[in-house]
């Protein structure tokens, strides 16, 4: 467990971003943290002027661009911002995630950007201009400042979205695609998704939350291991030459909410070849489906299974949480999977640690054979998930005598 690395979630929002708890601030995102078993945090939300006031009076510098509460618990400068604009005759609607150094370097952005728009509204700000200009507005404030495209397939908002996006990276940013070392592979998609794409062989495969509450089914759902964290240099280094990402932790992509295409209203949901039969029309209304992930993958796929050389290892997990309401029979957030999760990390001390962790025999001895028998399925990546698709979750299915896993991922103790 010591050697594990640095399992980080810098993607995530405050209770000054729109649909967000109204209780996600500093004390909570720590504490739940903890309890998950992530290292470090992103702010989310810096630009917001209350949220910032916030952070620097409760978080403390030190020179090496990571921020500690008072308890020591790390956090790193974020904020994800909007870009809506037309390009090449198509509206875009792109969402990319900042990182900052330095207090100092996030007050610089926040002048800059509140010229441009209004900061004050939503923790996630929305500007007219293209996500070139944003790269090259980053980068005239500091070199340091690293500018990664947000959960990059998702339809609606993202670089790749089949609603508004791009075909590559360079048609998005333009001159300034040479400083965009990494993509945010987001909940609908993962590394071997990406990998069908050689345009993004050049690129490094990063993984975040995108919480919009503390809870742990929430919060670190999707994180990153690096090998260092002592700095901010540290990870900005790792994400821009991958040498120092040990690995990725990603839901199974059928969990998240636009994997497969669909139309909620009318409780339709497709895969790529049935959509392009109906023309990806919904077939009891006539109105338009939203094309998911998957389908836009294989539409900008190039070639089959493959491994970039710079390819990392990815943990395929889906939340503890989630896992348990499965099981038992309850919702997530029910005081009967409270009551199995609060055991499990009593005696386990985090959800990572039970999740890729924990002995089977000594999960046995804190739950049933049934929920042990689930989270050693979930380790290994054998968890049956019904497809999410147009804005709804995916969910775990277990039939009625849980199966014992037949291959094993590495545990984090590999790294």
């Amino acid at each position: 467990m010591e050697n594990r690395g640095i399992i980080a979630d810098l993607h995530l929002h405050s209770k000054y971003s729109r649909a967000t708890s109204k209780n996600l601030d500093l004390e909570n995102l720590e504490k739940y943290a903890r309890i998950k078993g992530i290292d470090l945090l992103g702010t989310g939300d810096f630009t917001h002027p209350i949220w910032f006031k916030e952070l620097k009076s409760s978080l403390k510098e030190d020179g090496s661009g990571i921020l500690t509460t008072k308890t020591g618990f790390k956090f790193v400068l974020t904020v994800e911002v909007s870009n809506i604009y037309t390009q090449g005759g198509k509206g875009r609607r792109v969402h990319s995630i900042i990182l900052a150094p330095s207090l100092d370097i996030a007050s610089q952005i926040n002048e800059a950007l509140g010229k441009k728009g209004r900061l004050d509204y939503d923790g996630r700000p929305i500007f007219g201009f293209s996500c070139a200009e944003l790269v090259e507005m980053m980068k005239s404030v500091s070199s340091e400042i690293e500018i990664i495209p947000a959960h990059a397939w998702t339809p609606w908002f993202s670089i790749f979205g089949s609603m508004s996006g791009f075909n590559s990276i360079k048609e998005c940013f333009l001159d300034q695609s040479k400083h965009i070392h990494a993509i945010e592979t987001g909940l609908s998609s993962n590394p071997e998704m990406n990998w069908k794409i050689s345009s993004l062989d050049n690129v490094n495969l990063v993984s975040f939350s995108d919480a919009h509450s503390f809870w742990p089914w929430r919060l670190g759902r999707e994180a990153t291991i690096f090998r260092k964290g002592r700095s901010y240099r540290d990870i900005i280094s790792s994400i821009r030459t991958g040498e120092g990402i040990n690995a990725t932790i990603e839901v199974d992509p059928n969990y998240g909410k636009y994997h497969l295409d669909g139309h909620r209203a009318c409780g339709i949901c497709m895969e790529p070849k049935e959509s392009t039969k109906h023309k990806n029309i919904c077939p009891k209304c006539s109105g338009p489906m939203t094309i998911g992930v998957l389908n836009r993958v294989e539409e900008l796929a190039d070639r089959e299974k493959s491994r970039p050389a710079n390819a990392k290892p990815f943990f395929s997990l889906i939340p503890l949480s989630d896992i348990i309401a499965a099981i038992i029979g309850s919702p997530v957030a029910s005081k009967k999977t409270w009551s199995v999760y609060n055991t499990l990390i009593g005696n386990f001390k985090s959800e990572f640690n039970v999740l890729l962790d924990a002995d089977e025999k000594e999960l046995l001895k804190y739950v049933d054979r049934k929920i042990a028998d689930a989270i050693l399925l979930n380790r290994h990546g054998q968890v049956k998930i019904k497809p999410g698709y147009d804005g709804v979750y995916g969910e775990p299915v277990f039939d009625n005598s849980v199966q014992k896993p037949t291959k094993a991922q590495k545990s984090l103790s590999n790294f």
